[in-house]
């Protein structure tokens, strides 16, 4: 794989990443893992035990778990959509975060399906889902839908990874041999001929094509599983509109995060620039004002509606002594914080708006919370068993343990991936996506040294 000036120059920044692992990643590592291990003997217990030591009852049935799942999937939504939009418009400044959109759909449908499993009381049993499924059911759309999804979207990485895996094969990397042999295997021959240039290309662009819409579908599929539920505040005609927008306004933030992390991590200032950032803030900041949009048309048609399970629902969001002050939180810091930054010209500076994010996605999180709890503490029938513990919700600490080891398997596949791909993409880069707004002081602080075209050559 012969490479021009500039992708040299990336590969050349990025390639001790991939040949080393380094004490720093070895520990944030073991830290995972602890954090994984924690979790597995919770989920121990949980198996051992039953159900019983979680915070679900027969009332209040969904929990942390369902919580988590919605928030994972609805980040590997937003990747692809975004991945997909950048690379069919060609957008000049999207070609270098591509990348990590496309890990982040990928690392998200793993750890968000999991949640799924940890709600199922026998695992003898997961077979049936597939041998006696019930098309009436939007839990069975769902499932086959998520699996045709994670198939394109695994498809849709690999092809854009493929030219990478090439340049990786014929640099002469100081890796295991097993390493380099694998490369060689996922680089599948390509050479950079025009005719396997055309057919990548159109492959992309098919695949693209595909997950654009197939992602909306999949969004909204989830979100009728609580829109055809006869339940107070999910019995609703927005849920799947709504679902879309906050899958994708949640995703950009959590896409706005890893960038930040990755660009001090791996000193990749110069690929992921201040316009990247503010790109992409302007990208949130219109997300969280149509989020916001149906945000208040769900509180204000339920509260004018004023029927009588739906203004139960409505008094437990906005009273204080129940979860009132977790939708204050959730509405000020997750929609009104990232607009104001991103609109006033004295914040809209990345550190702000990577913090701005990053609080956005755990208000995020919280509202996916407010969405299913109080529904289920707000039963169309009156309830014979009035105890505390039954009527109310709330997670033990195996539900907490499981949920960070989620988060932990979630950090610790972006930190793997690091270490097996270059997070920039090296063959697909050009000269045209060399950043064009850093000054001369900075571009002489983030500079590369030129590279020698013969450090890669084919093999």
């Amino acid at each position: 794989m012969e490479l021009n000036t500039y992708q040299q120059e990336a590969f050349n920044h990025q390639r001790k990443n991939i040949e080393t692992f380094g004490k720093r990643t070895w520990g944030w590592t073991i830290f995972y893992l602890l954090w994984i291990f924690v979790g597995g003997y919770a989920l121990y217990l949980q198996i051992a035990k039953g159900h019983g030591i979680t915070g679900m009852r027969d009332n209040v049935v969904w929990g942390l778990y369902i919580v988590n799942f919605i928030f994972f999937i609805g980040i590997s939504y937003a990747g692809a959509i975004i991945a997909g939009l950048l690379h069919l418009f060609k957008v000049p400044w999207g070609k270098p975060i591509i990348r990590v959109a496309q890990m982040m759909t990928i690392v998200s449908l793993i750890v968000g399906p999991v949640f799924i499993l940890l709600c199922v009381g026998r695992f003898d049993r997961l077979h049936h889902l597939f041998f006696y499924p019930r098309l009436q059911s939007p839990m069975t759309w769902d499932v086959m839908a998520i699996l045709t999804y994670f198939v394109g979207s695994v498809l849709f990485l690999y092809m854009a990874l493929i030219k990478d895996f090439a340049v990786y094969r014929d640099a002469k990397l100081n890796i295991p041999k097993w390493k380099q042999r694998l490369y060689k295997f996922l680089a599948i021959g390509y050479r950079g001929a025009a005719s396997q240039k055309r057919h990548l290309i159109i492959s992309q662009n098919l695949l693209a094509i595909i997950l654009i819409p197939l992602s909306i579908i999949v969004a909204s599929i989830l979100s009728w599983i609580f829109g055809m539920t006869l339940r107070p505040g999910w019995h609703s005609t927005i849920f799947g509109p709504y679902f879309v927008i906050g899958a994708l306004y949640s995703g950009c933030g959590v896409l706005i995060v890893a960038m930040w992390v990755y660009r001090k991590m791996y000193k990749l200032d110069y690929y992921f620039t201040d316009r990247h950032f503010k790109y992409l803030g302007f990208i949130m900041m219109v997300l969280a004002a149509g989020y916001g949009y149906f945000t208040f048309s769900e509180y204000f048609t339920s509260w004018f509606g004023s029927e009588r399970w739906d203004s139960e629902v409505i008094n437990k969001l906005f009273n204080p002594a129940e979860y009132g002050w977790w939708t204050l939180f959730a509405n000020l810091a997750g929609i009104l914080l990232p607009i104001l930054i991103i609109a006033i010209p004295a914040t809209r500076k990345t550190n702000y708006i990577a913090l701005a994010a990053f609080i956005m996605v755990i208000a995020l999180w919280v509202k996916r919370y407010l969405i299913i709890v109080p529904t289920l503490e707000s039963p169309l029938l009156p309830m014979q068993d009035t105890r505390a513990e039954v009527v109310k919700y709330s997670a033990t600490w195996p539900e907490w343990a499981l949920t960070f080891a989620g988060i932990a398997s979630f950090l610790l596949f972006f930190t793997l991936m690091s270490k097996f791909v270059t997070i920039v993409p090296v063959s697909g880069l050009e000269d045209t996506h060399r950043p064009f707004e850093l000054n001369h002081e900075h571009q002489a602080e983030h500079s590369i040294p030129p590279a020698k075209k013969e450090e890669v050559q084919p093999a």
